[in-house]
């Protein structure tokens, strides 16, 4: 089990440059790496370089990861479980305080599943 804050947002960050490409980097310092798609598209009213996918924040308690396409396709993660629920504060954003190996796992397939659904729907 990792309670190392910064060992749980490397590991969040690894687990996401797997998918670069697809997906771009479009921000990595010390206070946010935050993923994107790849092809212009509408967000909001605005046109974008990439849809937004993902970020990893870390904060003084915790480590944000706050992961879009879950917020864009509900029901595809509608069988998240209920240790990874527990994280899960509003619509996209999970704070995590530790990571067992379990839970990693589960949010690698989510990222999987989330750069899948971007493919489907044209956005990477």
């Amino acid at each position: 089990m990792k309670t190392d804050l910064t060992e749980i947002q490397n590991t969040l960050k690894n687990l996401m440059r797997v998918h670069v490409p697809p997906l771009q980097i479009r921000k990595d310092n010390e206070n946010v790496f935050e993923l994107a798609g790849t092809i212009e598209a509408m967000q909001g009213k605005q046109k974008v370089d990439g849809y937004y996918f993902a970020s990893v924040v870390p904060k003084p308690k915790d480590i944000r990861l706050y992961f879009f396409p879950i917020y864009t396709h509900v029901a595809q993660f509608d069988s998240m479980s209920d240790a990874l629920k527990k994280f899960l504060k509003g619509k996209s954003c999970f704070h995590i305080k530790k990571l067992s190996p379990e839970l990693k796992e589960e949010i690698a397939q989510m990222i999987n599943l989330g750069v899948e659904l971007y493919k489907t729907d044209g956005l990477i």
